[in-house]
């Protein structure tokens, strides 16, 4: 468990980066919304501060003032129990509250939690474990800021830069194949650090030998796939995939432009020669899975990536797998509206491993299982095959 110190460093610090996230936008840029998996920034920064409101300072302190009564409906996600909300679709048609009105709401409520562990002696482990989730909660929605930021500037047509932000970390390693033994492994979270509840309940599994490679495949080896017709053999794809990539015209990963008969890619940069050299990005499940057909191999299971994820290195693209998103044995969701984090989820979506370049410093781990719907390819998702 973590101390109270390093808790309230650990607030403070995530407070303060989510806010420099946000720093480099218009006042316009906070309240788009095109599509409905994207959440206007704006909205990013009350949810975020509400989390803490409703879950801490509601409960915990009894002379908390709510800032507005508003506050729960608006920045409320996916929380049923808690109460009613505003629908997902609807986030971006709120011209009110204002982004000066929401900023703050985040300084009423930092200021509160600040002022709740100078005058606390001790806290419980059950307010430090809240507080914990807190934290890595508004690390988790960082990612989805710089995503959701990179979305909604990438599908304007002027396709305006960010800021600086490096996203393409280049991957000239030669291809080699990490041989992993047959046997019985130990799958989970293990030790004190911070984790979810989807990591936890330590068990085994066997597996056969596999062989893992030691590089995530690059936008150059990808494009080999492109240009050899793999969009257009329906042998290659799942019905269902097959399905979307006709009804949404999908030819490209997310991002890439032909301009000129040569490939760009928007980058929270802006638009930049196409880097061969980068690792693949922003591709769905289902062109994973193309992919990995098309070169006559698969994608790794989540418990394959696991095991062997100590062998290479990882972290600038979250890496799909062969895995749906399901319990462990012995799976117990937490009670109250907390055991709606994740347990509500695990249906018709597939595991990611790893991490990615705009993952937050601190929030991943060997063990972290992220989770979307196969077709989703706004996140900075890629593939690492195995045979």
């Amino acid at each position: 468990m973590i101390t109270k110190e390093k808790l309230f460093q650990l607030f403070k610090d995530t407070r303060a980066q989510t806010e420099s996230i946000c720093a480099p936008l218009e006042i316009e840029d906070y309240v788009v919304q095109p599509i409905e998996d994207v959440s206007p920034p704006k909205w990013h920064l009350g949810h975020t501060t509400w989390f803490f409101e409703e879950f801490i300072l509601k409960k915990y302190q009894k002379e908390y003032e709510v800032f507005d009564e508003h506050s729960a409906f608006v920045f409320n996600s996916y929380y049923e129990s808690v109460g009613e909300k505003v629908i997902r679709t609807d986030r971006g048609n709120l011209s009110r509250p204002t982004v000066a009105w929401i900023y703050k709401y985040r300084t009423h409520v930092t200021k509160a939690i600040t002022n709740f562990f100078e005058k606390s002696d001790s806290f419980s482990d059950e307010i430090l474990n809240v507080m914990e989730i807190g934290c890595h909660h508004e690390k988790q929605h960082q990612e989805l800021l710089l995503t959701d930021i990179k979305y909604i500037l990438g599908n304007n047509p002027l396709l305006p830069k960010y800021s600086e932000f490096k996203e393409n970390p280049v991957e000239i390693i030669q291809q080699k194949w990490i041989p992993i033994p047959e046997g019985i492994y130990e799958i989970g979270h293990k030790g004190d650090s911070f984790f979810y509840d989807n990591e936890i309940g330590m068990h085994k599994v066997f597996l056969n030998r596999f062989e893992i490679s030691n590089k995530l495949v690059t936008n150059s080896e990808f494009l080999e796939f492109m240009e050899a017709g793999g969009y257009k053999d329906v042998l290659l794809w799942h019905a269902e995939a097959w399905d979307w990539i006709n009804k949404n015209n999908v030819n490209a990963p997310s991002y890439w432009h032909k301009i000129d008969n040569k490939w760009h890619q928007y980058t929270l940069e802006g638009l930049k020669p196409l880097n061969l050299n980068a690792p693949l990005a922003h591709i769905s499940y289902y062109e994973a899975f193309a992919y990995s057909q098309w070169k006559g191999l698969r994608l790794p299971t989540e418990f394959e990536w696991e095991v062997a994820q100590s062998k290479f290195e990882w972290g600038s693209r979250w890496e799909w797998t062969e895995s749906a998103y399901s319990p462990y044995p012995n799976y117990k969701k937490a009670d109250g509206a907390l055991g709606e984090y994740n347990g509500k989820f695990m249906v018709n979506q597939k595991v990611l491993r790893g991490g990615s370049v705009a993952t937050s410093e601190k929030h991943t781990r060997p063990t972290y299982r992220n989770f979307f719907h196969p077709h989703l390819k706004w996140q900075f998702t890629g593939v690492r095959l195995a045979k």
